[in-house]
């Protein structure tokens, strides 16, 4: 059985990372999950770092994502949240009834601090950082991300981004070690 993680908004939101991430969900390497109410927190997200883009472009993008990935958009989780006991911020109870309903294995946020072990643990779950997370992918299949960069870069407008390009908006994006390591399969 393929792992299956639910991405958080907040690893949804800068685009270089969001696309690494469903590219190597495209490329078999995990099953990603969401539910209406974290593409929600991406909208609002993205509406404040990017007042310059067009909504439409967002919308179209969140539509591509959920045909993309058939059952990514978990449903029914609403009547878990109340159950939720996390001792972090009650804001993100959502994101772990999304994950508890759609049967992840854990949440991939950079609000680790949010998810307090504990309480994760009792629930089946874990709490892993984008950074962590595709430094697993990396361990777990170095030349499918290999593949995953390249094409990235390849599949970027017109100039045309290096695999390199990607790694250095992958290391402002959050994810740096990710981008270390990523770097010595392209020296």
């Amino acid at each position: 059985m393929i792992f299956t993680a639910v991405l958080d908004a907040n690893v949804l939101v800068p685009y270089v990372l969001c696309d690494t991430l469903l590219r190597s969900a495209e490329a078999g390497l995990y099953r990603p999950l969401w539910s209406s109410k974290i593409l929600d927190e991406v909208r609002g997200a993205v509406s404040r770092v990017r007042p310059d883009l067009d909504p439409s472009r967002l919308e179209s993008r969140l539509h591509a994502m959920n045909a993309a990935f058939d059952g990514a958009l978990v449903e029914g989780w609403e009547p878990l949240v109340e159950g939720i006991e996390l001792g972090g911020d009650p804001h993100d109870r959502h994101v772990v009834a999304a994950a508890v309903r759609g049967g992840a294995s854990a949440v991939i946020t950079n609000n680790v601090r949010d998810f307090p072990d504990p309480a994760m643990e009792r629930l089946g779950l874990h709490t892993v950082s984008p950074d962590q997370f595709l430094l697993d992918l990396e361990d777990l299949d170095p030349r499918t991300m290999v593949r995953v960069i390249e094409q990235q870069g390849a599949d970027t407008g017109n100039p045309r981004m290096t695999p390199i390009e990607i790694l250095d908006s992958l290391g402002r994006a959050g994810v740096p070690e990710f981008a270390a390591v990523m770097r010595s399969h392209f020296a």
